[in-house]
C-alpha cells in the first residue's frame, strides 16, 4: 500500500513539473496573457495603442477575458494530463475525473 502511495506523491510531483513546462495564451483584442499549465500566470502583454487613458475600462474588461481564457486552456490541459496518468496508474479509473 505505502509502495501505491509513494508512486501516486512521484506521479503528482512528476505532473506538476510536466504542467509547469506547458504555456497556454488567452487573448483578447490586444491583451494576450500567457500561462503555464499549473495555472500560473507568467507575462502580461497589451498593445500600446491600448495604452491610453480613454481605454482604461476596456483595457480591464480584456484583460480579465484574456485571463480567464488562458486559465480555461491550462485547466482543460491538466484535466486531460490527469486523466491519462490516472488511467495508467489505475486502468479503469481513467474516466473518473471527467471527459
Amino acid at each position: 500500500m505505502f509502495g501505491k502511495l509513494n508512486e501516486a506523491k512521484q506521479k503528482a510531483e512528476e505532473m506538476k513539473q510536466k504542467l509547469e513546462a506547458i504555456t497556454v495564451e488567452g487573448n483578447a483584442q490586444g491583451v494576450k496573457v500567457t500561462a503555464n499549465a499549473n495555472k500560473k500566470i507568467t507575462s502580461v502583454n497589451i498593445d500600446a495603442d491600448l495604452l491610453k487613458p480613454e481605454n482604461k475600462e476596456q483595457v480591464e474588461d480584456l484583460l480579465v477575458i484574456a485571463i480567464e481564457r488562458a486559465l480555461e486552456q491550462a485547466e482543460n490541459i491538466a484535466s486531460a494530463e490527469m486523466r491519462a496518468m490516472m488511467g495508467g496508474m489505475m486502468p479503469g479509473l481513467g474516466n473518473l475525473f471527467g471527459n
